[in-house]
């Protein structure tokens, strides 16, 4: 019997551990894979290792604009992996030392699943408690595609580890996975082609934020693709062919490799949640309140398993709010939380709050504004003036409710109006803070000012 038991060890699974065994509480902690779930083996951490690799290479090739005399480029593939499994193992390596010497805490590897609303079957053993905590993850989905099982296709798992740069990489799915993975390999050396069904990459952005992407990939020789209603998959003597049913373009994108990005779905398939009477939504992730209590008393579901964010940082937000609920008295609410995200392409996109189209659709009486790039003093001074800032504000209450910055250091510069926007302060307050010269975010008070109706 323990007070206290934590299925999965991903980003909010050690932290809480380490909160609930310093108060006193017995803890087992379950993982039937790696420590450090997807951030730390298969998604942030070696993704954008390789976004490093990419961007010294690219940087290497443009080195004659800056003065700098080089010879030719070359790619050293084995030595890029290398790098990436070298960052992973510290990392993994790091998390399980810390787990296995935790006072208080069994860590136990295996397979956990529910047998009762409060009792866990691990490998054939019985664990109790009367607080659970569900910090199983997700993984890529795999997407009901014609000619799916006839081809061998790759996931975000795979991508990390490939010890050889793919001759022609096809990669399924317009948004953030897949467009970090198309400018990676392209700048490592790959022919890459972006198949995407919706009309624009990303759609959930505003349609110049999404132009100025797929602009920035085009001129890097990367081929995009939208609008494909119907995408079918067929091997090929160069290895594969993806049919792609647009209005413009070939019918066939032949590649060596092909990449299915297209969304993630909850590590729930096992957990026997029905026997707990867990309830899940329709695409099996797992219902929570505002608390991120589950509809079982007592069992709470924290990071990408739950639905309620999807990244590194929520699930590590939802464990804060978990651990201040139960041990500081407090009454944190997911809703509290202003959502944040980047997409780490180069430039990247720093992204907060609302678009302004969401704002339209919302009602607002908005006030927006925008600068490019170019007319940042930062951005020329480093060779780099693609993207733009974009700043949404509500007219009535002054208040902002979303900006995009998109360009270099924009997944930095995004955090000054994430913490202006928790604070509640308006765009009277921030338009009069003196932020350092020379940087992208000394413009955000100006395009602040320029903020007009739309």
């Amino acid at each position: 019997m323990f007070d206290a038991i934590i299925i999965g060890a991903g980003q909010a699974g050690p932290p809480l551990a380490a909160r609930l065994t310093a108060s006193g509480m017995s803890v087992a902690l379950i993982e039937r894979k790696l420590v450090g779930g997807t951030c730390v083996n298969v998604g942030c951490m070696p993704t954008k290792t390789l976004v490093a690799s990419a961007y010294a290479a690219h940087m290497a090739r443009r080195a004659a604009e800056f003065g700098v005399t080089l010879g030719p480029i070359e790619i050293d593939m084995g030595r890029v992996a290398e790098r990436v499994a070298t960052v992973i193992t510290k990392a993994r390596t790091s998390g399980e030392h810390s787990l296995e010497i935790m006072a208080g805490l069994t860590f136990l590897r295996g397979h956990a699943r529910f047998v009762a609303p409060h009792e866990i079957e691990v490998d054939g053993e019985l664990l109790r408690a009367p607080r659970i905590f569900l910090n199983v993850g997700a993984r890529a989905m795999v997407p009901d595609l014609p000619g799916i099982g006839d081809v061998r296709f790759l996931d975000n798992t795979d991508m990390v580890s490939l010890v050889d740069v793919p001759s022609h990489l096809v990669v399924v799915g317009g948004s953030y996975v897949g467009l970090e993975f198309a400018q990676i390999f392209r700048r490592l050396g790959s022919e890459v082609t972006i198949v995407e069904r919706g009309r624009r990459l990303i759609a959930r952005e505003d349609p110049e934020i999404s132009d100025s992407i797929q602009a920035f990939l085009e001129e890097e020789g990367i081929v995009v693709r939208t609008a494909a209603e119907c995408i079918a998959l067929s091997p090929s003597r160069e290895g594969l062919s993806v049919t792609i049913d647009c209005q413009d373009g070939a019918p066939i994108a032949i590649g060596s490799h092909v990449l299915l990005a297209v969304g993630r779905r909850p590590n729930t398939d096992n957990l026997g949640a029905d026997v707990a009477g867990v309830a899940l939504d329709e695409r099996g992730y797992i219902e929570v309140d505002d608390k991120l209590q589950t509809s079982v008393p007592g069992i709470w579901a924290l990071g990408d398993c739950n639905g309620r964010g999807g990244f590194t940082h929520t699930a590590y937000n939802d464990f804060e709010i978990v651990a201040a609920n139960l041990l500081d008295g407090a009454s944190r609410r997911v809703s509290e939380r202003v959502l944040g995200y980047a997409l780490f392409t180069d430039p990247p996109l720093g992204r907060v709050g609302m678009t302004e189209a969401a704002a339209r659709a919302a009602g607002k009486s908005t006030l927006v504004s925008t600068r490019p790039m170019t007319r940042v003093g930062r951005a020329v001074e480093k060779g780099e003036t693609k993207g733009m800032i974009k700043i949404v504000a509500d007219a009535d209450t002054r208040l902002i409710l979303g900006a995009a910055i998109l360009g270099t250091g924009g997944d930095e510069a995004i955090h000054g109006i994430l913490d202006m926007m928790h604070a509640g302060q308006t765009i009277d307050v921030l338009q009069w803070a003196v932020p350092v010269h020379p940087t992208v975010s000394e413009l955000i008070p100006t395009v602040i000012g320029d903020l007009a109706a739309a």
